[in-house]
């Protein structure tokens, strides 16, 4: 049995500590918003936060959590969350949208330490995030949007 804090809840969730939290978060727990992408940590579909930090669940082992904070799609709340949250509507950003909670969470973790992203932070912390519908500009935009809301 491990215990997770997810989305500021305590959880118990009967499963191998091998398991990857990904399946952990959509199979025990029913969260659908994180998705599976690619397996390997290299789409960022399935990225969540511990303890703040994005981090991909697909690669993160369940028995390696220990007492970390975990965060999904589902739980995000905030300013930064909300001018993430209102950046993306405003500027339709999302175009098939199952990258998107990923491409999120990450946004969110890059404006949490840094306010005034320029292009080459938002490409560094955004890189690994694959969207196959090319929406990377938009995401960009809606990156620069949600920092000036938060200025």
């Amino acid at each position: 049995m491990t215990k997770l804090t997810l989305n500021g809840r305590t959880y118990e969730v009967e499963a191998d500590p091998e398991m990857p939290l990904l399946w952990a978060i959509r199979d025990h727990l029913n969260l659908t918003g994180t998705k599976y992408g690619c397996g390997i940590a290299q789409c960022g579909a399935c990225t969540v936060h511990l303890d703040g930090q994005p981090v991909r669940s697909c690669q993160t082992r369940l028995g390696d959590v220990g007492e970390a904070r975990i965060t999904t799609i589902e739980g995000i709340s905030g300013p930064v969350a909300e001018a993430v949250r209102t950046a993306w509507r405003s500027l339709d950003v999302v175009q098939c949208g199952y990258c998107q909670s990923g491409q999120m969470m990450s946004a969110i973790g890059l404006l949490s330490e840094n306010r005034t992203p320029s292009d080459a932070d938002i490409d560094a912390a955004m890189d690994g995030n694959v969207c196959r519908c090319g929406t990377y500009q938009r995401i960009r935009a809606a990156i620069h949007d949600a920092a000036r809301s938060l200025a």
